[in-house]
């Protein structure tokens, strides 16, 4: 097992946030040792759902994102669901935030519909990514390199198709930032 003791793991996501893409990749950093703090854009609780579509439950979240920084954290999580990333990508906020951790070099993990606040952040351009496949094309629109893989990883950037592929993007996202330490 890969041991993630003293690593700090943001996980960014609001409201509409498939709940499997945040519990699982959350469960396997936590079980390799690291902490990990989920921040969105209001202080409470945070509304899950299942394809979508189901309501499934709530994530109480730990700090607002205009709170915190770059520097805090050792890697990012970018669950998905099609509600969420859309309202993160119409957040300064968030959007910045996404944008700085990028730019640093740490491990970035985006699944699903994820990748859309890569795109809002203007830091997929000349990497090579994968998504669901309904937002592939606002990913070529960014000049991202779009690929039909389980994971897709390109420099400090790994992405994901589906819950489907979670067993191989958790093992990606955990080998990452155990690299990265």
């Amino acid at each position: 097992m890969t041991d993630l003791n003293g690593s700090r793991v943001a996980i960014l996501a609001a409201d509409g946030v498939e709940r499997v893409e945040l519990e699982r990749p959350r469960k396997a950093l936590m079980e390799a040792g690291a902490d990990t703090t989920l921040l969105s854009l209001e202080e409470g609780e945070i509304a899950a759902r299942d394809n979508d579509l189901e309501e499934a439950g709530t994530f109480d979240v730990d700090r607002v994102v205009k709170d915190a920084s770059v520097d805090e954290f050792d890697a990012l999580l970018l669950p998905g669901g099609t509600v969420n990333p859309d309202k993160l990508r119409a957040d300064e906020s968030a959007v910045a935030f996404v944008r700085a951790f990028v730019e640093s070099g740490k491990p970035v993990a985006a699944i699903c519909h994820g990748p859309w606040s890569l795109v809002e952040a203007e830091v997929v351009s000349g990497r090579t990514v994968t998504s669901f496949p309904s937002i592939r094309t606002d990913l070529r629109n960014a000049g991202a390199n779009v690929v039909d893989e389980e994971v897709a990883t390109d420099g400090n950037l790994i992405t994901s198709r589906s819950p489907e592929d979670l067993d191989a993007f958790c093992e990606a996202l955990v080998s990452a930032v155990a690299s990265s330490r």
